[in-house]
């Protein structure tokens, strides 16, 4: 059976005419959102004509750009995929021109509150007009606007479309082959030791062929970051980002004050599987992701989809049928391939009510997590559906809340069956998920702001960012990795650093993880009469920032003790590890 997916759900090809279509389409919407913006007419009538623009435009842009980023991320030398986008870009920006008009309305509007109040269609998105309404605060000048987002053409969004061109296409010496760098980082999670070892050295050698240019990808996308907070009025790029995420600084402080009193226990997990695997300074950096104990079992795609249907479905039966129907309607591409992204992502399109994932499954537990987590992603996109296309943008933080849910509550099914050698090697698997998830995503803050602090400078080199990404690590893994065996190349590999448009997407993922073990701990205490109360909750993430999603449900996100609570959960996981390293 093929494992590519179906984006007929989207158009059946470039040569569909429903595409032709919806692109000629684009200038008569345009028109009609430019006719809302200049209309003159009462504050009421004005605000429900440019919605209705706003989201017809959006919501056929969305779904050309979704098919051809789609198309090219699992063949990134789709040269049509890449013309249409250059199109679907332009229109792009003319759309966010009349967006920024929207907002400046909005925002200029001294009885904001009383027109929401006096029509049924606003008061259902009052919040996002709100939100909006805040947000004008930092626009930049309306004269300046239109240049800085052509100048982004061919700045920050080409030189994002360019390393992932890079990384697609990117060929890794192994073994006399050349493979893909996805499949190649895969082996990564390989049983043989020989192979894991192997597979890193190649893949650090590989990067000379791209470091280059990777580099001045990532320092032209840090630097057009720099000018657009200063030109919008923002201290940094990070007060930028947390405005964005509808996150404030105290949440932020809060969680990196928990995990940096934690990071000592992570490292005593790091060495304790080091010297399980019969190493002596810290774990080498091509070992975190070696299976350890019972680890010989290895999931082929039908063994992965009935594992999380029947697991899933113990927390309700709609999800596991959810999810069943992912599979059986294509809705996954499956394995690595030539010219195809490396990771994993979930895409959803709100107007068709349909998600569409990209894994590289090479058939370990920790690809079946990674399922499980991108399901998790379509599972909160679908808990959404109905509503209008403004509520539906969740803040990145509160985006990994389903996907974190999900890996929690498959490891937490899994473990309570398991014997001691299958628990010994599924905690380890979870304690690897979470460490990736605390102490390297905690590497990759740091590193970004290093990144960002320095481009007001100069332009970092390829040492220079090696250097940076080691200091990281240093000061995250410290002495729970091999101090002469890191990864100096992290920066290259990791496609959330090169955004145009989307910064630190980082601490989000640690946040997500948190905070989804601690929702999942209200879940333990509350049972199947909690599970209402998630789906509302995912539906809610649009709704409100971040700390009035998780008040909620009883969260206090700015306080330190709720962060430390959490990050307890995953201590008592690292004592349980390392008794049975001992034993084992």
């Amino acid at each position: 059976m093929a494992w590519d997916w179906d984006l007929s759900y989207l158009y059946k090809g470039f040569d569909d005419p429903a595409f032709a279509d919806d692109l000629a389409r684009l200038p008569g919407l345009t028109d009609a959102m430019k006719q809302a913006v200049d209309a003159t007419l009462a504050p009421k009538e004005k605000l429900e004509a440019l919605v209705s623009a706003d989201d017809t435009l959006s919501a056929v842009l969305d779904r050309l750009a979704s098919f051809c980023q789609l198309t090219m991320s699992v063949d990134a030398t789709n040269e049509k995929a890449a013309q249409y986008m250059d199109k679907i870009l332009l229109v792009y920006n003319d759309f966010s021109l009349l967006e920024s008009a929207f907002s400046r309305y909005v925002g200029a509007l001294d009885n904001l509150d009383e027109v929401i109040a006096s029509s049924p269609k606003l008061n259902e998105i009052g919040f996002a007009l709100r939100w909006m309404a805040r947000m004008s605060r930092h626009m930049m000048s309306e004269a300046i606007e239109p240049w800085m987002l052509k100048m982004q053409l061919s700045g920050g969004n080409a030189f994002s479309q360019l390393r992932d061109k890079l990384d697609g296409t990117h060929l890794v010496s192994y073994r006399g082959q050349e493979l893909p760098l996805a499949a190649v980082r895969g082996m990564a999670y390989d049983v043989d030791p020989a192979v894991r070892k192997d597979a890193y050295e190649a893949e650090l050698a590989s990067y000379r062929k791209m470091e280059l240019p990777m580099s001045f990808c990532l320092n032209a996308i840090k630097m057009e970051a720099r000018t657009l907070a200063e030109a919008q009025g923002y201290e940094s790029v990070l007060d930028m980002t947390l405005q964005q995420s509808r996150m404030d600084r105290q949440t932020l402080d809060a969680m990196w004050t928990a995990i940096g009193e934690y990071l000592p226990h992570f490292r005593r997990y790091l060495r304790a599987k080091g010297a399980y695997l019969g190493h002596t300074d810290g774990l080498p950096f091509y070992d975190l992701f070696a299976p350890v104990g019972k680890s010989g079992k290895t999931y082929t795609v039908d063994e992965a989809r009935a594992k999380l249907v029947s697991e899933m479905r113990k927390f309700t039966p709609v999800m596991g049928e959810f999810i069943d129907q992912a599979f059986a309607n294509h809705w996954i591409d499956m394995f690595p391939k030539a010219g195809k992204t490396g990771g994993a992502f979930c895409s959803s399109y709100h107007p068709a009510n349909r998600s569409s994932i990209l894994t590289n499954f090479q058939g370990s537990f920790s690809d079946v997590s990674t399922l499980a987590h991108e399901l998790g992603h379509a599972w909160h996109s679908r808990q959404m559906a109905g509503l209008p296309l403004m509520m539906t943008h969740e803040p990145m933080p509160l985006a990994e809340t389903a996907s974190i849910f999900n890996e929690t509550l498959l490891s937490h099914l899994v473990l309570e069956k398991a014997d001691d050698q299958e628990r010994f090697s599924l905690l380890e698997s979870s304690l690897m998920e979470a460490t990736q998830t605390v102490v390297d995503i905690y590497s990759r803050f740091l590193f970004e702001s290093e990144v960002v602090d320095t481009r007001a400078d100069h332009s970092m080199s390829v040492e220079e960012l090696k250097d940076a990404m080691l200091r990281a690590q240093e000061a995250s893994y410290g002495d729970g990795l091999d101090k002469n065996l890191r990864h100096p190349y992290m920066w290259a590999c990791k496609s959330h650093y090169y955004s145009s448009g989307l910064n630190f997407y980082n601490f989000p993922y640690a946040f997500g993880l948190l905070f989804g073990k601690g929702v999942f701990a209200q879940y333990l205490q509350k049972g199947d009469a909690f599970v209402p109360v998630y789906n509302q909750l995912l539906r809610s993430c649009g709704s409100d920032t971040v700390a009035n999603v998780a008040a909620s449900v009883g969260i206090d996100v700015r306080s330190v003790d709720f962060w430390r609570s959490s990050l307890e959960v995953i201590k008592k996981d690292i004592d349980t590890f390392c008794e049975l390293c001992q034993r084992m």
